[in-house]
C-alpha cells in the first residue's frame, strides 16, 4: 500500500523546478541550436550573451563550455538593498518580488515563476520566486563567476535568517485570529516552512475548538440552571432529619 503523499511541493521538487529558469551565459565556443521542449535555445556564438534553461547553463558551465552571468539581485550592492529593507525600512514586510512584464509584453505570455527575472536584464533589489535555491547553485556550480563570492554567500545566509525570523513570527498573529501577509515569499521558503506552519495552524485550530465547545457548555448550564440529582436530594433529606 503506497502511503500517502505530503501536501504541496517538497524542497526537492522545487529545486528541481528551479532549474528551468533562464539565466544568461557566455559561451567560450559555438553550439548549435537545441530544439527543447520549452522552446528553441538559439545559436550560442562566443562572445555574445544568450538566456538559456538553468539545468543547460549548469551543463554547460561543467564542460567549461560557457561562463554564468550572476543575476543582478545577486551582487553585494543588491543584496545589502534587500537586507536593508527586511531589517530596516520593513521589519514587518517582506522585500518586494520583480515587477510583471506589461501586458502586450512578448515575457508576458510565460507565468510566474519562470518569467525571466534571474537573467542579465533582471530587476535588481528584488528577489524572484525561486532566489534561495538559485543563489545555493550558482554559488556551488559557478563561484569563479562571482566578483565576491563569499560576500555574497554570508548576505545570503543572513537574508535567510532575516526572512525565517520573520515567517516565524508571524504565528502571534495567527493565535490572535489575524493573518500575516505573505507577499514576496520563495518557493523553497513556502516548502520548508509549510509543513511547521500547517502545524501551528491545525494546532490553533484544535485550541480554538476546544475553548468554543466549553464556552458553549458554560453558557448552557447559566441559561438552563444547576439540576440536582437524585443523590443530591437524599442527602438534603439526611441533613433535614
Amino acid at each position: 500500500m503506497a502511503l500517502p503523499l505530503p501536501p504541496g511541493l517538497t524542497p526537492a521538487e522545487v529545486a528541481f523546478l528551479c532549474e528551468m529558469e533562464l539565466v544568461t551565459v557566455i559561451p567560450r565556443q559555438k553550439l548549435d541550436s537545441l530544439h527543447l521542449l520549452g522552446g528553441p535555445v538559439p545559436v550560442l556564438q562566443p562572445p555574445l550573451r544568450n538566456n538559456v534553461p538553468l539545468w543547460l547553463a549548469l551543463l554547460l558551465k561543467k564542460q567549461r563550455r560557457a561562463n554564468i552571468v550572476p543575476p543582478p539581485w545577486l551582487n553585494v550592492e543588491s543584496l545589502s538593498a534587500i537586507l536593508d529593507h527586511e531589517t530596516e525600512r520593513a521589519p514587518e514586510d517582506f522585500s518586494p518580488p520583480p515587477k510583471l512584464p506589461p501586458i502586450g509584453d512578448e515575457s508576458s505570455i510565460i507565468s510566474p515563476p519562470f518569467l525571466p527575472t534571474s537573467t542579465a536584464d533582471g530587476q535588481p533589489n528584488a528577489l524572484p520566486y525561486h532566489w534561495m535555491e538559485l543563489g545555493e547553485i550558482l554559488l556551488e556550480a559557478a563561484s569563479d563567476d562571482f566578483e565576491d563570492v563569499d560576500q555574497v554567500r554570508r548576505l545570503l545566509r543572513d537574508l535567510r535568517e532575516a526572512r525565517l525570523a520573520k515567517l516565524r513570527s508571524g504565528i502571534d498573529a495567527l493565535d490572535s485570529g489575524g493573518g500575516k501577509p505573505m507577499n514576496g515569499i520563495g518557493g523553497m521558503e513556502v516548502a520548508e516552512g509549510r509543513s511547521f506552519i500547517c502545524g501551528v495552524i491545525d494546532s490553533l485550530r484544535k485550541i480554538g475548538a476546544a475553548k468554543e465547545m466549553a464556552k458553549r457548555e458554560r453558557e448552557d448550564e447559566d441559561r438552563t440552571g444547576y439540576q440536582g440529582t437524585a443523590d443530591d436530594e437524599d442527602e438534603d433529606m439526611d441533613m433535614l432529619r
